[in-house]
């Protein structure tokens, strides 16, 4: 009797830890739509496809929607709403991972360990790809912390001296020159600094595809638009040579004008997202969300006529309702109901074990 009851006990222990690691993502992408709140993403439905419900974010399995707010302000900018997603507590606005003690441009608070970090301080590799500025408030919560999200150059530094691991491994991203001259202007000449720390530093797209057999860090700064795509694409090979896996952030701003450039940069990212998740989904956590919303609205129309002409937008000006989140992969089960933006990262902590 004994020996059935010890034999049933490790058989069930057995099968728990098979579920446990079937159930834990090996990857994690984090896709983040910068503005791109619900009135883009259904306006983008409609302008790419023609009707409502056609984006495959829409489509996605398990489906929930943050709440948004920083510290202080009903209205979140990205530095504060990307800090939250990625620490899991809010923080004031202007803020870039640091805890809600900071005063901006005054006074830093305590520096708040990132998803990355943890990522980093379990050799996983990692990376962040944007066509925004690389220094920027989102890419930067990622792997910077400060109290102002405006210094651009203190922030990029951080990556030459990370707090955890040897720092974040890939970088792609928009900026180059503004990034180039504030590095510089505090001592610092990326060109030489990049490489001692193992970096290949590139200044275009094509380039990258000569490096990645042979590296698994880069660097590349661009100053002219580039393909997201295939950014993504470069990005997962490299990031995928690590048998421990990796942390991966995309970023596309959808808040620029004019609307039409904000909806057709939603389809595109859209696309991205569905190709990943077809190709990673089994072993990783495919994340979408926005850090905010912002003010675009269709407030008429009749079916099957262009929208573009009837929308109305802000002008980038940010907004306080909730935003998507969609999941699937390991872990996406935890996406549902309404919820705080800082959930999003126990989201993620939860889907890798920790």
């Amino acid at each position: 009797m004994l020996k059935t009851f010890l034999f049933l006990a490790g058989l069930i222990l057995s099968i728990s830890a098979e579920l446990d690691a079937v159930s834990k993502a090996k990857n994690l992408v984090l896709f983040l739509a910068d503005g791109g709140g619900l009135p883009t993403v259904n306006a983008a439905s409609i302008h790419g496809y023609g009707r409502p419900g056609a984006l495959y974010l829409q489509r996605m399995p398990h489906i929930g929607l943050s709440e948004t707010s920083s510290a202080s302000s009903w209205v979140t900018d990205s530095a504060a709403g990307m800090t939250a997603i990625v620490t899991g507590q809010k923080t004031h606005n202007g803020v870039v991972s640091q805890s809600a003690t900071a005063e901006r441009g005054r006074k830093d608070g305590e520096p708040l360990k990132t998803i990355l970090e943890y990522a980093e301080e379990r050799g996983l590799s990692t990376g962040v790809v944007s066509n925004s500025s690389m220094a920027d408030a989102t890419p930067a919560a990622c792997y910077a912390h400060a109290n102002d999200r405006s210094r651009h150059g203190e922030i990029f530094a951080q990556v030459l001296n990370p707090r955890f691991g040897d720092g974040v491994d890939v970088i792609i991203g928009s900026g180059r020159e503004s990034i180039l001259e504030q590095t510089y202007a505090l001592g610092i000449e990326l060109a030489v600094q990049l490489p001692k720390k193992g970096f290949v530093f590139l200044d275009r797209l094509e380039r990258l595809h000569g490096v990645q057999a042979n590296s698994g860090r880069v660097v590349a700064l661009f100053e002219e638009a580039f393909d997201l795509a295939e950014a993504v694409e470069i990005a997962i090979q490299i990031l995928s040579r690590n048998p421990k896996g990796f942390f991966l952030m995309v970023e596309s701003n959808t808040h620029i004008t004019p609307p039409a450039q904000d909806l057709a940069r939603m389809v595109a990212l859209d696309r991205i997202v569905q190709r990943t998740a077809e190709r990673l989904r089994s072993n990783s956590l495919i994340l979408f969300t926005a850090d905010h919303s912002h003010d675009l609205r269709l407030t008429k129309g009749t079916k099957g006529e262009d929208i573009l002409p009837l929308i109305r937008s802000g002008d980038g000006t940010h907004t306080a309702e909730e935003v998507l989140a969609t999941a699937e992969g390991p872990g996406a089960d935890r996406v549902h109901g309404i919820f705080p933006n800082t959930y999003l990262f126990d989201v993620m902590m939860k889907a890798f074990g920790w």
